[in-house]
């Protein structure tokens, strides 16, 4: 009798163990997925201990606390490795809704390589416009980071009104991008340009001048002299000296950051000397 006793009171214990375990682990799991939030910026788009890969789209908002906006953005976020080294670029978080009126809304894309899967951290600062150390706010999250496919890394030339207030035509700027690896790097650039600067880059100041639904027709690289031949949209409705060589710069500063590239003839349906007119 004393046996069966001892049977029960076990089973009776094991059964309240499981019991205690099915109603905690959902709680836990529910926490884990709750937006990231300390005073005055909520990251709705990235949970902790979440598994990321590139590329990497971050939304939330800010409320004051620090995290006030300026011209448009209202900080910028940076991605760590296991090691506390900088995977990619530092992503600027770019307001959506009136940056003078909070909560702002904002969002970005964050693109990296990562050549194993491992520990990061995605670091948010904001957006301090007074220098003073004391106003700089700053914290962390931590992330899975996913293994991508190898990358490479290019420039890409617009012209900037906050760098160049003045607008000097033909005055160009490079803002880094990251595409998949690749032999034609040229053409990637080109590809990379022709898509115009990201939202983030816009907030930045960059601009360009060249028409949307540019297509290029053919590029080749001969003995340091880059041939780039477009479709017609190159140079519709395109008009002044200024514009022209904008684009005239962009172009050929994009493709002169490679060392095969010593000159750039460009062309459009094949033809070079009537085209890109002022």
């Amino acid at each position: 009798m004393n046996k069966k006793i001892w049977i029960v009171i076990i089973l009776a214990i094991i059964i309240v163990i499981l019991a205690g375990v099915l109603i905690f682990l959902p709680k836990k799991a529910n926490n884990a997925q709750k937006p990231v939030v300390v005073e005055g910026i909520q990251v709705t788009s990235t949970k902790e201990n979440e598994t990321i890969s590139s590329p990497l789209k971050i939304t939330g908002t800010t409320n004051n606390g620090g995290w006030n906006g300026f011209e448009g953005q209202v900080g910028t976020v940076k991605l760590l490795d296991s090691k506390g080294k900088q995977l990619g670029n530092t992503a600027i978080l770019v307001a959506k809704t009136d940056w003078m009126k909070p909560p702002v809304s904002f969002e970005t894309n964050l693109t990296f390589n990562s050549g194993e899967v491992q520990n990061g951290t995605l670091v948010f600062s904001n957006e301090n416009p007074s220098g003073l150390p004391e106003k700089d706010k700053q914290f962390a999250v931590p992330v899975k980071i996913s293994k991508t496919g190898e990358a490479t890394s290019l420039k890409v030339f617009f012209n900037n009104n906050k760098l160049d207030p003045e607008i000097s035509c033909n005055k160009v700027f490079a803002t880094d991008r990251q595409v998949p690896k690749t032999d034609a790097v040229a053409r990637a650039a080109l590809e990379e340009l022709l898509k115009g600067p990201t939202d983030a880059e816009k907030t930045a100041g960059f601009f360009t001048s060249i028409n949307t639904g540019v297509k290029i027709q053919s590029l080749t690289i001969t003995n340091g002299t880059a041939k780039v031949d477009f479709n017609e949209q190159l140079q519709a409705g395109v008009g002044g000296s200024c514009k022209v060589s904008a684009i005239r710069a962009q172009i050929t500063q994009t493709l002169k950051q490679f060392d095969s590239v010593k000159s750039v003839i460009i062309s459009i349906n094949g033809r070079t000397e009537d085209i890109l007119q002022p």
